[in-house]
């Protein structure tokens, strides 16, 4: 008698194994995982419904299924995750980037003309998802991008590699630690900016992403503290500094920035209109 299970069946299993089964979310998470370990297209499955799986397969997807049940984020599962229309390689070393940093590659981008050959520094790299995206959209800008950890840079670098960037190079130190005597045009940068204390931080994705990532003293500005008196010295006259930050953060960041000397204090909101993205000039 044949026991092996079709696509079909298999996704109706894992749907109703996952956290909220009756959402699409669910259902796009046990698509997104099957496609991975299949190597195949969410098109597929629904071209295929009937399509069975051997015994192997369906043990490793069974697996990935309670690893993501146990709040375990897709991207870490597949080692994948998709940023301005970049495939980036992601480990549980780097942070995963999300759609709401977007808005600040949009902005860095607003303010670099299109022809510039700035030099431009992205501070905490992680995946290196800003970094790239500024270098693949200003080809002509010189792109460094620094970060504390050794084995973040690594998949920067592999991301960089696999896209055939060429103009963007990654130094291992904290903040603007390799950039000594360095100017900037530009400096972008998603730091931590979670509170320490923050309840949130033991739910969901967060759980399995690199706490100094995401942290940043008790009240989560720490970081941002940092790169707002560090900038001054590597930004070249006229040079602006974006930084991202929290959802009830704006006000703080600009009073910093404002309160360090510098001028055209302003912020953007992302996608879903909250104040992510604060900037400034310093002359």
């Amino acid at each position: 008698m044949n026991s092996a299970l079709t696509l079909r069946q298999l996704l109706t299993e894992a749907v109703a194994h996952l956290p909220d089964a009756d959402t699409d979310s669910a259902r796009l998470d046990a698509e997104v995982l099957l496609c991975h370990l299949l190597g195949c297209n969410r098109a597929h499955l629904r071209a295929w419904p009937e399509r069975e799986l051997d015994a192997g397969q369906t043990a490793a997807y069974r697996d990935l299924i309670a690893r993501r049940a146990d709040g375990e984020p897709v991207a870490y599962l597949t080692g994948r995750r998709e940023f301005w229309s970049l495939d980036l390689r992601v480990t549980p070393a780097t942070l995963i980037p999300r759609p709401d940093t977007e808005t600040l590659v949009e902005q860095a981008l607003a303010f670099i003309p299109a022809d510039a050959q700035w030099a431009v520094a992205d501070l905490g790299t992680g995946s290196g998802a800003i970094a790239l995206a500024l270098a693949l959209e200003r080809p002509h800008c010189r792109v460094v991008a620094t970060d504390l950890s050794a084995a973040a840079l690594e998949v920067a670098r592999d991301n960089a590699a696999r896209h055939r960037i060429g103009n963007a190079e990654f130094r291992l130190g904290p903040w603007f630690a390799p950039l000594a005597g360095e100017r900037f045009q530009l400096i972008v940068s998603n730091p931590p900016y979670v509170r320490a204390d923050d309840p949130h931080l033991g739910h969901g994705d967060v759980r399995f992403e690199p706490l100094s990532a995401l942290t940043s003293g008790t009240d989560g500005l720490d970081a941002i503290r940092q790169l707002v008196a560090g900038a001054a010295h590597h930004l070249a006259p006229g040079g602006r500094l974006l930084l991202e930050h929290g959802y009830d953060q704006a006000a703080a960041v600009r009073e910093l920035l404002q309160n360090h000397g510098y001028t055209e204090v302003m912020g953007w909101r992302d996608g879903a209109g909250v104040e992510r993205v604060s900037g400034a000039r310093l002359d």
